[in-house]
Parts: C-alpha cells; sequence; structure tokens
C-alpha cells in the first residue's frame, strides 16, 4: 500500500527517468523537441500534484496510487491472421475522475514519442475528464517508447510499423478496456490527440464511427504530403506577424542571412562557414553542407512550431529581435548571433552538421524506452506520409539546398525505398483516409495559426458535425495544455469552446441512448 509521501516520489521517479534519458544526440529540431518533452513532463508533473491534491485520498495513508505502467498483448499484424508474432503495448488508466457505472472514456493517443503516467494525469484533457466525470486512458504507439519487442527496429519489422495497424491496435485496446470495466453503449468514448496522433484521433472516428463517439484532433495533418513547401511558408509568415512578435524586418534579415550563407555554400568556402556556424567538425562535402543549412533553419521552424512552449530564448520575439539588431552586423552576422543564442540556450558548444552520422544514427537498431523515435517517424514519412519540409517554392526565403532529392535519398539509403515508392505510398495515405476533407463526423480539429503544420489539416467546418477551431497567435499543439493565466484570449477561448463541444456530444450520447 502507499504511503502519505508514495503518490509524489512515484511521480518524481517518473520524471527522474524520463529527464536521463532525453540527452540525446541529433539535429537541431529534434534535440529542441527532446527539451520541450522534457518541459512537458516538468509542468505535467506539478500539474497532477495540484490536481491530485484536490482528492480527498491522495492525502490519506493507502487511499491513493498512482496509476499503474501496464501493458497490453497485441499482434504484431492486424491484418495477417498466419503471423503468430505479437508485441506488447503500453498503456495507463487513471480512474479517479470516473463516475461509474456509465460515466465517459477520454482515450489519449500516442504518436511518435513515448508516453508517461503524466498523459493520464494533466493536460486539457484531463481537465475534461475532472469535469465530465471520464475514465482517462493513455495508449503508447506501437514501437515507440516500451511498446516495441527487442528486435522491433530491425528493417524487416518495421513493415509491421503504419497508421493502419495503430488503429487497429485502438480497436482491439477499446475491446480490452470494455471487457475490463464491463462497459456498455452508455460509456460514451472520445478520443484526443496532437500532431500525428491528433490525425490518429480523427481517423479512429473516421475508421471505428460504432467504436469511438467523437474526435478532438489537434495539429493534426491529415493530408500527407511529398513536398511540404508549405511549412516554410508558415514560418516565414509567422516570423513577420506581429501579434508573436515577428516583423517583416525580421523576414528579410533572416532571408537575407540565408542568401549569403547559400552563396558561401555555392563559392565552397566551407571552413569559413565551419567556423562562423560552430559546426563541430570540418564540412567535408554537400551532404554537410545541407545538414549545416538545415540545422540553421532548424532555429527558426523550432521557434514557430513551439513558440512559448520553452524558454523566453527560443521564442519568435527572442529571435527576431537578434535578427533586426542593427548593431550585431549584416544579416550574415545576425544569423551567427541567432546560432549562438541556440546553442547558448541549448548547452551545446557546437553543432553536428556530419551527414554521414546523421545517416547512422537512422540506421541504428538500437532500442530507446523514452523520447522520440527518430527512425521509426523517418521511415513512416517514408512509407506513408512524406511531409518532407523543402525550400523547393520559388517564394521560399531559406536555403535553397533544402531540397525534395535529399530527403528522398534519405529514404533510399536508410530503408532502400525509392522516391517512386514514397510518391505513391503518400498518395495511397491521401485516398484511404480522405486527406484534409476526410467525410468524418463528430470531429474537431483544432489549429494554431502560426504553427506550419496547420497547412496540412482541416481549417474550416465540412459539416455541422465535422468542425474547426483556428487560433490566432498560438503553435502546435497549444490547447492541449492545461488552461494557465498566461494563455493568450483567443486561446482561451478557443479552450472553451472545445470544453462546450465535448458537453454537447455527451449530451447527444445521452440522448441517443436513451432513445435506444
Amino acid at each position: 500500500m502507499a504511503s502519505p509521501s508514495s503518490p509524489s516520489r512515484v511521480l518524481w521517479g517518473v520524471l527522474l527517468l524520463a529527464l536521463l534519458s532525453l540527452a540525446q544526440a541529433g539535429r537541431n529540431f529534434w534535440l529542441f523537441r527532446q527539451q520541450v518533452l522534457k518541459q512537458q513532463e516538468q509542468r505535467a508533473m506539478q500539474e497532477a500534484y495540484l490536481r491530485l491534491r484536490q482528492l480527498p485520498r491522495f492525502l490519506v495513508p493507502g487511499m491513493w496510487d498512482a496509476p499503474l505502467e501496464s501493458f497490453i498483448r497485441q499482434p504484431l499484424d492486424h491484418f495477417n491472421r498466419q503471423e503468430q508474432r505479437t508485441y506488447n503495448q503500453r498503456f495507463w488508466i487513471n480512474q479517479d475522475f470516473w463516475r461509474r457505472p456509465d460515466g465517459p472514456v477520454f482515450l489519449f493517443i500516442g504518436g511518435e514519442s513515448a508516453l508517461s503516467v503524466f498523459d493520464v494525469l494533466a493536460g486539457h484533457h484531463v481537465e475534461l475528464a475532472q469535469k465530465y466525470g471520464a475514465l482517462v486512458l493513455a495508449l503508447e504507439h506501437r514501437f515507440y517508447g516500451a511498446s516495441i519487442n527487442p528486435d522491433g527496429l530491425q528493417d524487416h519489422n518495421l513493415q509491421f510499423l503504419s497508421s493502419q495497424q495503430a488503429l487497429s491496435d485502438l480497436a482491439s485496446f477499446h475491446h480490452f478496456v470494455t471487457q475490463k470495466f464491463n462497459l456498455t453503449s452508455n460509456n460514451t468514448w472520445i478520443c484526443f490527440g496532437g500532431s500525428y496522433p491528433g490525425s490518429l484521433s480523427a481517423w479512429f472516428r473516421l475508421k471505428f464511427p460504432h467504436l469511438v463517439f467523437a474526435a478532438v484532433a489537434s495539429s493534426a495533418p491529415v493530408r500527407a504530403q511529398l513536398d511540404f513547401t508549405g511549412y516554410l511558408m508558415v514560418v516565414a509568415a509567422s516570423l513577420s506577424n506581429p501579434v508573436v512578435g515577428g516583423s517583416k524586418e525580421c523576414m528579410e534579415a533572416v532571408a537575407d542571412g540565408f542568401s549569403a550563407v547559400d552563396a558561401l555554400v555555392q563559392d565552397g568556402a566551407r571552413a569559413k562557414l565551419a567556423k562562423d556556424f560552430r559546426s563541430c567538425q570540418e564540412l567535408e562535402g554537400p551532404g554537410d553542407c545541407v545538414e549545416l543549412v538545415s540545422n540553421l533553419a532548424d532555429i527558426f521552424m523550432l521557434a514557430a512550431q513551439y513558440n512559448n512552449e520553452y524558454m523566453e530564448w527560443s521564442t519568435i520575439a527572442n529571435f527576431c529581435r537578434v535578427m533586426t539588431n542593427n548593431k550585431t552586423g549584416s544579416a550574415y552576422q545576425r544569423l551567427m548571433a541567432a546560432n549562438n543564442v541556440y546553442l547558448d540556450g541549448m548547452n551545446m558548444t557546437c553543432t553536428q552538421n556530419n551527414h554521414t552520422e546523421a545517416l547512422k544514427e537512422l540506421r541504428s537498431t538500437s532500442i530507446s524506452t523514452t523520447g522520440v523515435g527518430i527512425r521509426q517517424w523517418y521511415f513512416q514519412t517514408c512509407t506513408e506520409f512524406g511531409y518532407y519540409q523543402t525550400c523547393d517554392d520559388p517564394a521560399c526565403r531559406f536555403s535553397r539546398f533544402m531540397n525534395l532529392t535529399t530527403e528522398l535519398d534519405t529514404c533510399r539509403e536508410v530503408f532502400g525505398i525509392p522516391s517512386q515508392a514514397v510518391q505513391e505510398a503518400v498518395s495511397f495515405t491521401n485516398d484511404y483516409y480522405g486527406a484534409d476533407r476526410p467525410k468524418a463526423s463528430r470531429v474537431l480539429f483544432v489549429n494554431g495559426d502560426i504553427d506550419p503544420w496547420h497547412a496540412l489539416s482541416v481549417l474550416k467546418n465540412q459539416s455541422r458535425s465535422e468542425r474547426a477551431i483556428l487560433i490566432n497567435g498560438t503553435s502546435h499543439c497549444a490547447d492541449m495544455r492545461t488552461p494557465s493565466p498566461r494563455d493568450p484570449l483567443a486561446l482561451v477561448h478557443a479552450k472553451e469552446q472545445i470544453s462546450l463541444q465535448v458537453d454537447e456530444w455527451l449530451k447527444l450520447a445521452r440522448k441517443i441512448n436513451q432513445g435506444s
């Protein structure tokens, strides 16, 4: 049985494990994303503790235990009954707020990174669960986190990693939970997810409408796209947006800086570039130069995607202050200064620009049960989604060396997947799910307009029951965080709309059940 202090010890222990394992090497964007995950864990721990203190039994010895890490055995291949292999999929269940026996079920869907106990203890979906008396579930995505076999990252096993298999996992998990808690049609299921899991949330409702009554899809890029030039176009618009501290002068300086870098790359001035932008090693060839310009672009991409999500130094407003400071010198020198801000903020001495090492990392089959699954996610981009953030659009203001050819070469060199197969996979995904016109019902798409991923989502109401909210001045998955006094007014209103929509769905479900 738990002692009075055991809940907090459990939470601190989970957090410490996450912190210790998040220090991984990688490109600038992925490194930063790991830090964002760490920050989210810290906030979630604090929020969870404050929320749990409201439960009378939390402070009584032996009356409360943290939700247990559990596993369900799933088929490795749901579509081939001759395949007998299985894997263990991780999940958590929080019963603290559930109004038995007819309370709703809120399912939080995992994606391209590991989940933790905090996914059933913190977040806007948990606040909604407390408000509406829901059972809270979190299911980790196959092949990410601890939901993977020891040989799961071997090339021949990656064939079982797909969104279609993931949706079938969700259906199987639905059956498992229904039996475990003796659920009936009176227990209304609503699923939640953000980013790729936001797409899965919408697709679960689309493909399994008899299992899940409604879905909230936050920052969900439901339209697969091979050459995602729109990503950098939104980044440029965000850097120009005064609502978040951007300006036209800022974007012009960024464009001039990258123009100068491209000129040096073309002139073969690799030694100068390596020195000026604090490369960990010399730039040996074209591949290393592409890594360098990509890492520089990552600085502004992460500022747009995660604006106000991490530290003050990583915001659009701060990088625009750097890029518009004429005292620093030319636009090229200001780009150097922005790179220094990133490295200093991340406590890094230099940037890894070795293309050979980057490919080696993507080929690694070593498993990490925490953080982002970079090899797995790159495989899914090659076999389902594309999403390659290039500068191929004539209006792009970043480096021209960020092109589709480089990305497709990576699919071929790492996984042996030819370019034509990637294009065909992207087309199939859109045909299978309906792209940004999925024709589902009771799905709410929520996006922030400075988040680059909103360009691939549903931005306008498609019908009376397939609705969209576009939030002015907010970033990636901002609506999924628990409401805070720091939230801008537009975000406050959006979270109120989400809560009202959930309330409307639950009332409709009760009406339907009473009618039957």
